[in-house]
């Protein structure tokens, strides 16, 4: 009601205005009209009365004078005429003039000097208006003629004129306090009620899913912003009510909530910071407008909760190209853009720092020397100073955002940032500093291909933590630094001291969000699938990043020879492999995806028929809301990776089978099979068991499916992305610093030049 009265007080304040301001202008047009209009009438009669007047004037026809003058005080708003000698004095005048008039006004002498002259001036009887002339003889001027109108009536009329515009305004203020508190009620305050009935209801948990919520562009906004609080309080009462389940179940399941809770109970008053180089979101310019794009990423699938959860910093390179425009001064903004939850600061490199560091020295040096995927290892010298200086740059950016913070936790991602943890430590020696290596960690004579290996070791050896996925590759590493480095191994605890500095190895497998809610219903085809158009009976489906790592033309060829060997599937099963291109700036990317697309046109050559074809090769980035329908529509998922970390797909694929059917197909080189026993495991190399694998995954006995499926999806669901994180945190929370005995009596820049040293717990 306050808000109507106030929105009615200010509509009617406005047209008030207005109204006042358009009268004002109003009247002073139409008196102004008027006068000219009195002026223009006065001038034509005394001009007129001066060709009469004139010659009798002169003659000295005192009597026809008389008649003339009195024959003008009758008319209309004329109050007479009067007739002035050579003095200015009257001499003759239209009876009653004096009395309507009072005194006459003296002439100004310029009529007797032969100019005309009028003025307004006032009378008892009102404003009076009054217009001479000279009137001329043989020998010049002899007197003049004045003629006297009644001006009241402009004055009576400019009331009468403010009258009727108060009356408008007074009209126009009921009609408009009338029909705004209709349009209010009707337009604004029915649709927030409805909207704050549907809060009320959501609150006492028997809110419908689709509310009637106003669509008004006006509420767009309001709207938006409360179908998130709805989402919210959704997602916290279904939060409660599983820890509640939990609770009652005596369970351990790791939630966001549960992590945000640990996090703050492990670190205290420290904040999580995340470094790695992909981000999270990127803005994109596309046909004028700026697009958010979610990078096909496995770090960023298991990094994006964690940070959700617990309202971090990440630190990552800004590569969309509309990235500039969407930060503020500090090169920061809230992310996700829908419900920002936590903090995402950019950096910035050139396009000669990002060939070196990234597609150079990482990607062509150490992505294929950690994988032995059988792709050689190129190292140049300008790869690794680009290397170095863009570590360098994270650092400075990494330090800049710990600025004011104490006992800040790092979390530093992969093999882009092998010397960052030093180069934190000796500034922030306080900081806690972690390392996940989310790739394979090779044996120690594969690593010592590279020529830069002791600067990478000990740029690493900064970091309180380093996790790996499996024990092996920690295990590796431990043997690498044995190798390489003056230190002592400590195999019992698996940790390294050198120099008096601990660092902890440990292994963490990273997981993935599982949510228990999705539909155990069986799917219906989804999207993605109806625009292919293909008739198929059973589907397989596999999802990566177009990588040489990932075995995906061994994988077609086991497809090949599956439809060789068991030949009643050729028509009935497809594949569809959705590849994400990457890294194509460098050439065995370009050439793999030659290869891919090359094998997929043999094989459909060879087999396909008019409404189907073996395999479909899909090559884009395709988010999760489209994939995620296909996981849970497909028969049976393809993870054949020649050599890899974890591989977040296997456990995608696991997680979305709420339906508890599927079969998962998995590489015995990733690290997601020592987890997912019950997949069936395979050799990518071995063309004929991959095959074999597939036939027995469609063959398989409904039963066993199902329980294969139920055993991996308990595993996944145990071992989620926030147990990992979980383990991680608490791992680099249980480190206990000792600062250096000088850096306590120190000022803080001289404190950070004295790295501090991890004690192993």
């Amino acid at each position: 009601m306050r808000m109507s009265l106030r929105l009615i007080v200010s509509l009617v304040m406005a047209v008030t205005f207005v109204s006042v301001a358009f009268a004002i202008y109003q009247v002073q047009a139409d008196n102004r009209a008027r006068r000219n209009e009195l002026e223009k009438r006065a001038q034509v009669l005394a001009e007129s009365l001066q060709e009469t007047v004139q010659p009798l004037l002169a003659k000295g026809e005192q009597a026809n004078l008389e008649r003339i003058v009195e024959r003008f005080g009758n008319r209309e708003r004329l109050v007479g005429v009067a007739i002035y000698d050579l003095q200015g004095h009257p001499v003759l005048t239209t009876p009653n003039l004096a009395t309507r008039v009072g005194q006459l006004p003296a002439l100004d002498p310029e009529v007797l000097q032969g100019n005309g002259w009028d003025r307004f001036f006032s009378t008892s009887q009102g404003e009076t208006y009054v217009y001479a002339v000279p009137v001329r003889g043989q020998a010049g001027v002899i007197g003049a003629l004045a003629v006297f109108h009644d001006a009241s009536y402009i004055s009576a009329q400019n009331a009468s004129m403010w009258r009727d515009t108060f009356t408008h305004i007074l009209v126009q203020m009921l009609l408009i306090a009338t029909i705004t508190l209709l349009i209010v009620r009707a337009s604004m305050e029915r649709p927030i009620s409805r909207m704050a009935q549907w809060l009320h209801d959501l609150r006492a948990g028997i809110s419908p899913p689709n509310p009637d919520l106003p669509a008004e562009h006006v509420f767009k906004p309001l709207t938006r912003e409360v179908t998130h609080l709805a989402a919210s309080l959704r997602s916290a009462r279904a939060t409660a009510e599983e820890e509640a389940r939990l609770r009652e179940a005596a369970d351990s399941l790791w939630t966001a909530e549960r992590l945000r809770v640990y996090q703050q109970d492990a670190l205290g008053d420290s904040r999580l910071f995340v470094v790695s180089n992909r981000e999270p979101y990127e803005h994109v310019e596309r046909g004028g407008n700026i697009e958010v794009l979610v990078p096909a990423s496995g770090l960023v699938t298991a990094m994006e909760p964690i940070l959700r959860a617990c309202s971090g910093t990440w630190i990552a390179h800004g590569a969309g190209d509309a990235d500039h425009q969407t930060v503020d001064s500090h090169d920061r903004l809230a992310v996700p853009p829908d419900e920002p939850q936590y903090t995402l600061r950019r950096v910035w490199l050139t396009e000669q720092e990002e060939e070196r560091y990234y597609y150079g020295f990482s990607n062509e040096g150490l992505w294929p020397l950690c994988h032995i995927a059988h792709t050689r290892p190129i190292f140049r010298s300008e790869d690794w100073e680009a290397y170095r200086e863009v570590n360098a740059k994270f650092a400075e950016a990494v330090l800049d955002e710990m600025s004011g913070v104490e006992r800040p936790t790092v979390l530093v991602q992969d093999y882009h940032f092998a010397l960052l943890p030093r180069l934190i430590k000796e500034r922030r020696p306080d900081a806690r500093v972690a390392i996940f290596w989310h790739i394979p960690w090779p044996n120690p004579e594969a690593f010592g291909i590279c020529p830069w290996q002791s600067d990478l070791l000990e740029g690493l050896l900064g970091a309180d933590l380093i996790g790996f996925h499996i024990q092996s590759h920690c295990t590796n590493f431990l043997e690498t630094i044995d190798r390489t480095l003056e230190s002592r191994i400590e195999w019992e605890r698996f940790a390294v001291n050198r120099g008096g500095h601990f660092t902890l190895v440990r292994p963490f497998p990273i997981s993935v969000e599982f949510k228990d809610d999705g539909d155990r219903d069986a799917p219906e085809r989804p999207p993605l699938l109806k625009r292919l158009d293909l008739d198929f009976d059973y589907l397989g489906i596999g999802v990566d990043r177009l990588d040489y790592t990932k075995g995906i033309p061994e994988r077609f060829r086991g497809i090949e020879r599956f439809l060789e060997k068991y030949p009643t599937y050729q028509g009935r099963f497809s594949f569809v492999q959705i590849g994400a291109p990457s890294r194509t700036h460098i050439g065995r990317y370009q050439g793999l995806i030659a290869e891919v697309e090359a094998e997929a046109e043999r094989i459909n050559r060879r087999f396909q028929a008019k409404h189907w074809k073996p395999i479909v090769f899909l090559k884009r980035h395709h988010d999760h809301q489209e994939i995620e329908p296909c996981y849970r529509f497909a028969d049976l998922c393809l993870v054949t990776s020649l050599h890899d970390g974890m591989n977040l797909v296997a456990k995608e694929f696991v997680a979305s089978r709420a339906d508890e059917s599927g079969v998962l197909i998995l590489s015995a080189f990733t690290g997601a099979s020592r987890e997912l026993e019950d997949a069936l495991v395979v050799n990518p190399y071995d063309t004929d068991q991959l095959a074999d694998s597939i036939w027995r995954a469609l063959e398989m006995n409904p039963r066993e499916r199902r329980d294969r499926m139920r055993q991996m999806r308990r595993i996944v669901k145990q071992h989620n992305i926030y147990r990992w994180a979980a383990n991680l945190i608490g791992a680099a929370s249980e480190i206990r610093l000792e600062m250096p005995k000088s850096a306590t009596s120190q000022s803080e820049s001289n404190r950070r030049e004295q790295p501090a040293r991890a004690v192993a717990l």
